[in-house]
């Protein structure tokens, strides 16, 4: 018989999602602060559209953090919190270069790259165990964010 945690879900299987959901945190935080950085560091032309889009999208990040970290303990389980260990699992690696906007944007795209396909495995793992909150959370944030890769993309022509 399974057992099953205070939500109904499987205890295990819930393990497992808080794991992956707490490596999504991870790359959600290191994230957030390389666009603070790009926010704090922009300079030339595009300086006040890109200091502005780069304060909405760390917004929408932070956010994004509190609602996965709130996840993780929904599923019964600990978020992460200490920085040091998200350096160590995090796929998204802190940005050495935050001035130039272009390079910005860059390195914006291929961070949405890597949590669209990591919010994929999510979706999958959690509609496998029945967590439509994990599921739906995932699938708005796929929505938003190839909206917004396809904005940024436009942006660099």
């Amino acid at each position: 018989m399974k057992t099953l945690n205070k939500i109904g879900l499987d205890v295990e299987q819930s393990k497992e999602l808080a794991g992956k959901l707490n490596e999504l945190l991870a790359n959600y935080s290191v994230f957030y602060q390389n666009v603070r950085g790009y926010h704090w560091n922009i300079k030339g032309e595009k300086f006040f559209e890109l200091h502005t889009k780069f304060e909405e999208l760390y917004n929408d990040l932070f956010v994004k953090i509190d609602d996965i970290a709130e996840r993780i303990l929904t599923l019964g389980y600990t978020p992460e919190y200490r920085f040091s260990k998200y350096l160590q699992i995090a796929g998204i690696k802190e940005s050495q270069n935050t001035a130039d906007g272009i390079t910005d944007v860059k390195e914006i795209l291929e961070a949405f790259k890597f949590l669209i396909a990591a919010q994929r495995e999510l979706l999958d793992l959690s509609d496998q165990l029945g967590d439509e909150g994990t599921n739906a959370l995932m699938s708005d944030y796929i929505r938003e964010q190839e909206k917004l890769v396809w904005m940024y993309a436009a942006f660099l022509g």
